[in-house]
């Protein structure tokens, strides 16, 4: 089959050209000893300056007592270590919150980036994927600052160009991990710079109970809880529309409840009030004599009621045409917040189609009309799905309790709430637990905010009913209300 050639064909077919092809080696520029040692010192002396200008307390603490032995002795020394030791402590058990601001706070600060951060921030970079390798070398995001609260860590980190925020948002979970937090949020402080936020503990575990009454006359912000940082959780109704979401038991109607404790004595002085719908015929009912005849619970009551609102709205806006642009409460033009308890009920759940109808018409007009004029829309639901409530981008400011699904989270909030750290499906079921904590979404703000609302207990909705209806409420000089 195949046919053999003579030694003399075999040798001809045999290529005698000279193999020429040239192998490249990279230049290997050898630096000098001298110079490695000089970029070695300086890089050292930089390191030195930077954690001095950082971390001036933490650094003094430790470099003064090792000069002071150095230079005069051990006795002197040690006195000196005494002495740091002896003064704080003694601050400390005198005036706690001042030595913590002052001293405290930032020796911790120092302590965790040396022993947390610093000593895994090359691995967690790497294994999170938020590292870079290009051309044999690493590319690490540079770690600025780290300030510390009663609560949390607080991380500046310079990003490396070309990331975005999504990149840090969508490993949160790998970052709350790689340093020992239970979570991680990510914030913008500017352009290439980002925020995390490592909670050490958790300053809302224990339930808070309801606000007190105001003694001045005031529509809002109204304060119903605290926030993550310890600081007043004050909820603005006037100017705007809220929008509450939660499951069965999250505490919505402590929300709405502390918010109703707040307007009392401005509902008192006539510069607010306060018109319930209360579809369920189990919440608002309980304070069913602070709202006279401005409450509904029929679907039909509460289409009218709406309606009322409504032409309301439309009759202070043909006066303030050309007037006024926002709204000021008088006796005259109150304040009136319109409550809404599962509004879902009235548009999407009941038979009546015409009534649904009705109902969402009136509140797509108050909540696109309504706060100019001085009429704000309180909303509460269970569930977040666009078809129960078509409006819900309608409201500013939303208001995420404990979810079912993390798919909502981002329904209520929006966009990448869930990814900058709006756990609302993580909030425990215990009601002694998780009721009442939210994650709150403002108009001017797209970072989610953690706080807990006051628990309003039954009891003490029966005694603020009781106050009211027996005229012991404050009312201020109207002079006196800003």
């Amino acid at each position: 089959m195949f046919k053999k050639l003579p030694g003399d064909e075999a040798q001809r077919l045999v290529s005698t050209t000279p193999d020429t092809a040239v192998v490249f080696r990279p230049a290997v520029v050898r630096t000098p000893a001298m110079v490695t040692l000089v970029i070695f010192a300086w890089r050292t002396v930089a390191g030195l300056l930077r954690l001095l200008w950082r971390h001036p307390i933490a650094s003094a603490v430790v470099a003064v007592p090792g000069v002071i032995w150095t230079v005069y002795g051990w006795p002197y020394g040690l006195g000196v270590v005494v002495l740091l030791v002896a003064v704080p402590t003694g601050w400390a058990l005198v005036h706690r919150a001042s030595f913590l601001r002052l001293i405290g706070w930032r020796l911790l600060a120092f302590w965790r980036l040396i022993w947390v951060y610093q000593q895994r921030w090359h691995a967690v970079m790497t294994i999170s994927g938020l590292a870079r390798n290009i051309g044999g070398r690493d590319y690490l995001p540079r770690l600025l600052t780290v300030r510390c609260t009663s609560w949390a860590d607080l991380v500046t980190v310079k990003i490396l160009t070309g990331q975005a925020v999504s990149d840090w948002a969508d490993r949160t979970e790998q970052l709350a991990h790689g340093f020992g937090a239970a979570s991680c949020r990510v914030t913008i402080t500017r352009s290439g710079r980002l925020l995390l936020t490592f909670p050490r503990r958790d300053p809302l575990a224990v339930p808070l109970p309801a606000i007190p009454i105001p003694d001045e006359a005031s529509v809002g912000p109204v304060e119903i809880g605290r926030c993550e940082d310890g600081t007043p959780w004050r909820l603005k109704v006037h100017g705007t529309h809220v929008l509450v979401t939660g499951a069965t038991g999250a505490g919505k109607g402590s929300i709405i409840w502390s918010t109703v404790r707040g307007l009392l004595p401005a509902v008192r002085a006539g510069l607010a009030e306060i018109w319930a719908l209360d579809p369920k015929l189990m919440e608002l009912s309980f304070g069913r004599d602070l709202f006279g005849d401005r409450y509904a619970a029929d679907p039909a009551a509460c289409a009218e009621l709406l309606e009322a609102a409504v032409k309301v709205m439309q009759e202070r806006a043909g006066r303030f045409a050309g007037v006024r642009r926002n709204h000021v409460p008088t006796v005259e033009d109150p304040f009136v917040l319109v409550v809404v308890d599962e509004v879902a009920f009235l548009t999407a759940y009941q038979a009546d189609k015409g009534l649904k109808i009705r109902i969402s018409a009136a509140l797509a007009t108050l909540t696109t009309q309504g706060r100019a004029v001085g009429i704000g829309v309180l909303a509460a639901l269970q569930d977040p799905r666009k078809d129960v409530l078509s409006i819900r981008n309608l409201f500013p400011d939303k208001i995420a309790l404990r979810l079912d699904e993390s798919e909502q989270v981002d329904m209520v909030l929006g966009d990448g709430a869930r990814d900058r750290g709006a756990l609302a499906d993580h909030i425990s079921p215990i009601p002694e637990q998780g009721a009442g904590i939210a994650y709150v979404r403002l108009e001017t703000s797209p970072d989610p905010i953690r706080v807990r609302a006051g628990y309003v207990s039954d009891d003490d909705i029966r005694d603020m009913v009781a106050v009211f209806t027996a005229d012991t409420l404050p009312l201020p000089l109207l002079e006196e209300v800003g």
